[in-house]
């Protein structure tokens, strides 16, 4: 069958459709036609497009390997680091581009025919497109653009981007560099490219500073290309330039020539944050030959080995499908910024310095070096999931914050390429650092890692700083915390940085002076246990008694006005007073006590959830509608961070048949659904909501980080029949560990009776340790709740303070 697209110059294009799909299935397909029957592999559920109408830049992936520092994709939005990138809902692709991630951004491209127009920008040189003609999978991307006659295939490996396009007959064909764009976060300043023969070239592009990201960021590139071209041409300030042996300049851009013949063609393009000859490096090691369907199918693999390492079954397709998505993006967003040997760029200090990991016996780094947006959130997210599923990737994490930390003296708690970006707020890397440790994962320097830490919880380190407060160390109000055990609101006169809202700092810093103090307890430093444990009892003195709420507090220690408890910031961190009450998660006894007691607290938290029933437990289904003030006065907004642990909370008050139902509700309505124009309701925010929503279906959480000197894991309700979690034996003892759900059914939330490896289990929580020797936790699921399972305050999760 062919295929006929109607072009701008009213001439038809005959492609042959069924031959690209076909080679493209054979690459894709996990069964042949006639074996419907068997399941779909995960790598074949996942569903890139969910959500993208709402992409920010970082957000969408497609032509990726796992944590890949190439995310190779299509870009409808060039400009920003909101609502731009892959926008499902754009009409026009301005650009390709190599980099999607925390603040950064490189190496735009894009393939054109007939009269050239790259030098007028993107919109003028983008190209129309649809969704028919368009195929998104885990690690491909084909599309097809209609004003040029092109159809596009994308694939990647970790750190090489790899395109093919197949163009049509008798017209001038392009392929441009556009260095003179701004992309994403940051606009596009000095850049050169070089021709180094007819089948190369070479250059680089230094990404400006933003905002988050104050320094510049060099990107460079080299290109290879499977045929000769016949020239590089190039402009610069919209001019064109005729043919060029190099160019560098602001303001600039180039595009090789490739002749009027058709057919396909292809391009290699490696990466690098170092240099030219260290992007070369990447692309010959990685990328050696020029099969694409190979690396198609590598990728596939790659991706399917990834997914696998839990397998679930029961639930419908969608559910599976939407379920290993979520899964998918767990393992994204974050990206490898060390190249194939370990070099880096540290941005930490005034002088450029390039770094090198440590080798093993092999020669190869011992870890990779990552960039990566703050772990804001990450004790009820990632933290769980990485630590449990993938701990060789939590303990690369914490091996690359620790080398910023010698490199910088700060351990980041949100770097992009090799600078501090101090995004949001108090020290969000210390529960994960502390969970890693407490679980086993011990391929770090603890004693180090302890110190950074340390240094990052008094005055002078990341805690004193606001969000983004580059130059100054007063935003974070840590010395009134210290000194008055607070954070006042507003804290000065002026701003020193974004998200100076005290009473929400308190909290966060709370909870990681708990972590911290738990730390120091493992390692043997009992006055600084001490010490950071009793102020990680600060939260106290937020408690509104008249109120019934958690308060903001002046300055003066007088109650801030007026009250509303549903008002947004304004003394709360992306959230308010309703939502921020719960920030208790190392003593949610005693926010019980303080609340009346446990009925009293579990009648007040079912009363908010009552309420966000009614707007679907979040402020809405977009980032971009979740900003409007009207949309953010509720009671419990899983959209964000700030209120994520709440469902599992009445597990600690007696009541798990209420942590049950609602976490439930909460992973069906709010993180159900494979579509495009909507998914995680908010910011999916580099894997954490992707990893709550992995969490929530498997039916388990960990309210307290994982950061206790004997973690646990509190159970939920989970969504699928079986669930299979394939532990790293270089790690934990166990091989694998299965949650059975019987009778499990849509109406069928609540937990009649629990098995652990054939004993009965009485109490809604079990040890970190137990879960990771492996076996088998058998639930009898039912409509009615079981009251009496789990609800003794002897069978409740274990206290910190108690």
């Amino acid at each position: 069958m062919k295929y006929c697209v109607q072009l701008i110059n009213a001439k038809c294009l005959l492609v042959d459709i069924v031959y690209v799909l076909a080679i493209y299935n054979f690459q894709l397909s996990a069964v042949s036609a006639n074996e419907t029957t068997e399941p779909k592999l995960p790598v074949d559920l996942v569903e890139p497009l969910v959500d993208s109408a709402n992409s920010r830049w970082f957000f969408f992936n497609s032509a990726t390997r796992p944590f890949g520092m190439v995310n190779l994709s299509p870009d409808m939005v060039t400009s920003g680091a909101w609502n731009s990138g892959y926008r499902y809902n754009q009409d026009k692709i301005r650009a390709f581009s190599h980099i999607h991630a925390w603040q950064l951004s490189g190496i735009p491209v894009f393939p054109t025919t007939g009269d050239f127009k790259g030098h007028f920008g993107s919109d003028a040189y983008g190209s129309k497109y649809s969704h028919d003609n368009e195929i998104v999978k885990a690690g491909y991307h084909q599309v097809y653009l209609e004003d040029y006659g092109i159809n596009v295939e994308l694939t990647s490996t970790t750190r090489v981007g790899f395109h093919r396009y197949a163009f049509p007959d008798e017209v001038e064909k392009h392929i441009l560099f556009d260095f003179s764009t701004f992309l994403g976060p940051g606009d596009t300043g000095p850049a050169s490219v070089r021709l180094v023969s007819n089948t190369e070239i070479q250059g680089h592009a230094e990404m400006l500073g933003t905002l988050r990201r104050p320094k510049s960021c060099m990107v460079y590139f080299v290109a290879e290309f499977d045929k000769p071209i016949e020239e590089l041409r190039g402009w610069k300030r919209g001019e064109l330039l005729g043919a060029i042996d190099s160019l560098e300049g602001e303001d600039i851009g180039a595009y090789v020539v490739l002749g009027n013949a058709g057919g396909s063609r292809l391009m290699k393009v490696g990466i690098s944050y170092v240099s030219v000859e260290q992007a070369r490096l990447n692309l010959d090691t990685e990328l050696p030959h020029w099969d694409f369907d190979e690396v198609v199918a590598d990728s596939r693999t790659e991706w399917n080995q990834w997914l696998s390492r839990i397998e679930i079954e029961g639930g419908s397709e969608e559910q599976r499908s939407r379920f290993y998505t979520d899964l998918w993006h767990a393992l994204q967003g974050r990206r490898i910024v060390s190249d194939v040997d370990g070099k880096y760029s540290d941005m930490t200090s005034e002088i450029r310095r390039i770094g090198q990991v440590s080798l093993d016996e092999s020669g190869k780094p011992r870890f990779n070096i990552y960039n990566s947006d703050s772990f804001w959130g990450a004790q009820w997210t990632i933290n769980t999931l990485w630590h449990l599923v993938y701990p060789e990737i939590s303990e690369e994490f914490v091996n690359s914050m620790l080398t910023m930390y010698q490199d910088g003296g700060l351990v980041p708690r949100g770097p992009s390429g090799g600078n501090y970006t101090f995004v949001m707020t108090g020290a969000s890397s210390t529960p994960f650092i502390v969970s890693a440790h407490m679980k086993g994962i011990r391929g770090f320097d603890a004693q180090l890692a302890y110190e950074g830490l340390r240094k990052n919880h008094m005055p002078g380190g990341i805690m004193s700083k606001a969000g983004y407060e580059h130059t100054t160390e007063i935003g974070g109000g840590l010395e009134y915390y210290i000194d008055r055990g607070y954070v006042p609101y507003p804290l000065e006169d002026q701003q020193y940085g974004l998200h100076q809202d005290g009473a929400g700092q308190t909290l966060e810093y709370g909870y990681q002076d708990w972590a911290l103090s738990e730390f120091a307890e493992a390692l043997g430093k009992s006055d600084d246990a001490a010490y950071f444990r009793k102020r990680s009892l600060n939260y106290r003195n937020l408690w509104n008694e008249e109120l019934g709420w958690m308060w903001i507090k002046n300055r003066d220690g007088s109650w801030h006005q007026p009250i509303d408890v549903l008002a947004y910031k304004n003394g709360w961190v992306e959230s308010n007073a309703a939502q921020s009450t719960w920030f208790v998660p190392h003593d949610l006894e005693g926010l019980a006590e303080l609340m009346g007691g446990r009925r009293k607290a579990v009648e007040k938290l079912n009363a908010s959830f009552e309420k966000a029933k009614f707007h679907g437990f979040v402020s809405s289904r977009a980032h971009s509608a979740e900003t409007l003030r009207e949309n953010r006065r509720v009671y419990i907004n899983y959209g964000n961070q700030p209120s994520i642990q709440t469902a599992f909370i009445f597990n600690y008050w007696g009541a798990p048949w209420l942590t049950q139902y609602w976490s439930r509700q909460i992973a069906e309505s709010v993180y159900g659904g494979i579509s495009p124009q909507w998914g995680y309701n908010g910011d999916e925010d580099q894997g954490l909501m992707g990893s709550l929503a992995v969490l929530l279906k498997m039916g388990i959480f960990s309210m307290k980080g994982g950061a206790s000197l004997e973690p646990i894991y509190e159970i939920g309700s989970p969504l699928f029949e079986k669930v299979t979690i394939h532990l790293n034996n270089e790690y934990y003892s166990g091989d694998s560990f299965v949650i059975l759900a019987e009778n499990n059914l849509k109406g069928n939330p609540y937990i009649h009776e629990a098995k652990l490896n054939g004993q009965s289990l009485d109490k809604s929580w079990i040890y970190h340790d137990t879960l990771v020797k492996g076996g088998i936790l058998k639930l009898k699921m039912g409509y009615r709740p079981n009251k009496k399972w789990g609800s003794s305050e002897m069978q409740s999760p274990p206290s910190s303070f108690r």
